[in-house]
């Protein structure tokens, strides 16, 4: 049995419209526009699955005005294969997305606090091509008890929207999954068994710009973008057309980008049941009414379930993370620049500015989670790599990244891993060809025990609520000997002293004056006992080592 199915096309200022799909044997479909600027039609329609795309007459200068091009519904929840469609299922005589059903909404999540993030890229994530080729979605899921073993709690995944098959920061269609990772289904089930296992999943939203496919360009551009670059021509942060967030309807008293993005927020969350999103680029947004605008609505779409807002502005700007800024939290650029410095290079500390990244109160931030820390990104190359081009191979290259991982899981702020981090992952940090994670290093000593190291200093994390706190004071600092200490506390009891050596030499019988309490700590890195007395602490610590110290009475 055949239902009237509407499809609408938001076109307000172009002359024409048509619908065409595989149902007209793809022969035009008249389109008629109400007053607020949609073009509509509706065609009987049996249950089943249609193709389908507009004919407009478009408004964008350069493919001549008023001419008639082809564009996708800006609102396709589906794309083909070839990228040449809109996709629309229909069941029940209703449009639907697809028929997968919620298993693990109830699941309890952790807070923002309770975090330990886990960024990825889907298509490199898989390492095997036979994986890739059956998908980003299906092959991660496989990968999830991976993660939680080594105690993950939550994903970042960069952008999975239909568009580039690389990073995916060039969106075309911002409603659809990319087919090359697999359906909505899919994705759906990713969230749901991440869900099953207490992992939050955090999406990468591209909202600064678009790639140049992306239909809204082909209707008409200047409703939607600046006509010019929003940034001058020599800059190298423009990727793509600009979203206008200056451009106020007047006629019909919208934001057309407010508008649709907005749409996109609400979608993805209420539709595949995220926990966060990640925002691409804050300095090209450059509206601040606007990222405030958007953040609220994404925790009024999410209601009572824990949901994290994530900026990247660089150069960093701590009051975009603050009580009165957009954003829950932001990534600490610093925090990689000067930490994965003083790790790669034998140069002298310096101890101020080292404190002020570990620290981040003292650059300007109120809140453990106002700021993600990580040692490197999809955009930073890996500290392996880097250690390599200084000539740093084997155990001593292990070693300085393993003191890298003890000052970012004890630190002040929610801490971040690049895929592969944890064990060891030595290629290019990006390259599709190049990049596929290395899985086969795990049957190494060194890659596994760096996996075991991680998984040691995650799992005290999540469980001793000290280094969840923002509580942070420097008790030791010996700028001859490159060595620094730290007590992390809550108000509960719970203490954590770290001390970190970041010169090359071997300190015997190193004494720590001042130590916070006498009596019983256990180190947790290496797993023995100690005893603290006359408030000092002597230890032998390693060249480039950081040991962890856990307040045992």
């Amino acid at each position: 049995m055949a239902n009237a199915i509407e499809f609408k096309l938001f076109a307000p200022y172009n002359k024409g419209a048509a619908l065409i799909g595989s149902f007209s044997k793809w022969e035009n479909i008249p389109m008629e526009k109400d007053d607020q600027g949609y073009f509509r039609t509706s065609v009987n329609l049996e249950d089943g699955v249609y193709e389908y795309k507009f004919r407009v007459q478009t408004k964008t200068e350069y493919l001549d005005p008023d001419s008639w091009v082809y564009a996708i519904d800006p609102y396709a929840k589906e794309i083909d294969k070839t990228g040449q469609n809109g996709i629309i299922r229909i069941k029940d005589g209703e449009p639907i997305v697809d028929t997968y059903v919620w298993n693990h909404d109830q699941v309890p999540l952790p807070s923002n606090g309770e975090l330990v993030i886990y960024e990825m890229l889907l298509g490199n994530f898989c390492g095997q091509k036979e994986d890739r080729d059956r998908g980003g979605f299906q092959s991660t899921i496989e990968k999830l008890d991976y993660l939680a073993d080594l105690g993950i709690n939550a994903i970042e995944l960069m952008p999975v929207m239909s568009g580039d098959q690389g990073w995916g920061y060039q969106v075309s269609h911002y409603f659809a999954p990319a087919p090359h990772y697999g359906s909505s289904a899919e994705l759906k089930r990713l969230v749901d068994e991440c869900h099953a296992r207490g992992i939050r999943v955090i999406m990468d939203m591209v909202f600064n710009h678009s790639n140049d496919e992306c239909p809204l360009l082909k209707i008409d551009r200047d409703y939607w973008y600046y006509h010019y670059k929003h940034y001058p021509e020599n800059d190298n942060n423009w990727w793509g057309p600009e979203f206008n967030y200056d451009h106020h309807d007047d006629n019909l008293d919208i934001r057309p980008a407010w508008s649709f993005t907005g749409d996109v927020v609400r979608y993805w969350i209420q539709e595949y049941h995220i926990d966060g999103m990640r925002y691409d680029a804050l300095s090209q947004l450059a509206n601040w009414e606007y990222l405030h605008w958007i953040a609220n609505l994404a925790r009024e779409t999410a209601g009572s379930k824990p949901f994290y807002n994530i900026g990247e502005h660089i150069p960093e700007k701590p009051k975009y993370a603050r009580f009165e800024g957009p954003m829950d939290g932001c990534w600490h650029e610093s925090f990689h620049y000067f930490l994965v410095d003083y790790i790669c290079n034998n140069d002298s500390l310096e101890l101020e500015q080292l404190k002020e990244v570990l620290d981040c109160k003292k650059q300007g931030y109120e809140d453990s989670t106002n700021v993600i820390n990580y040692l490197s990104n999809h955009d930073q190359e890996r500290i392996l790599n880097l250690l390599g081009d200084r000539g740093i191979f084997d155990d001593p290259a292990f070693g300085r990244t393993k003191l890298g991982a003890a000052i970012l899981m004890t630190t002040v702020g929610i801490p971040m891993l690049w895929m592969g981090q944890e064990f060891g992952q030595d290629s290019c940090r990006h390259s599709n060809q190049t990049g596929e994670l290395k899985w086969y290093l795990l049957d190494n000593e060194r890659n596994r025990s760096l996996f075991d190291y991680y998984k040691g200093l995650i799992a005290l994390r999540k469980q001793n609520y000290a280094i969840q706190s923002e509580n942070i004071e420097f008790v030791h600092e010996n700028t001859d000997e490159q060595v620094i200490a730290y007590i992390r506390w809550n108000d509960e009891g719970s203490r954590v002293v770290v001390v970190a050596n970041f010169s090359g030499n071997f300190l015997g019988g190193y004494t720590i004056p001042d130590f916070p309490d006498n009596g019983r700590w256990h180190e947790w890195t290496r797993n023995y006992d100690i005893e603290s007395h006359d408030n000092q602490l002597v230890l032998d610590l390693g060249e480039f080592e950081a040991q962890v110290f856990v307040w045992n009475p």
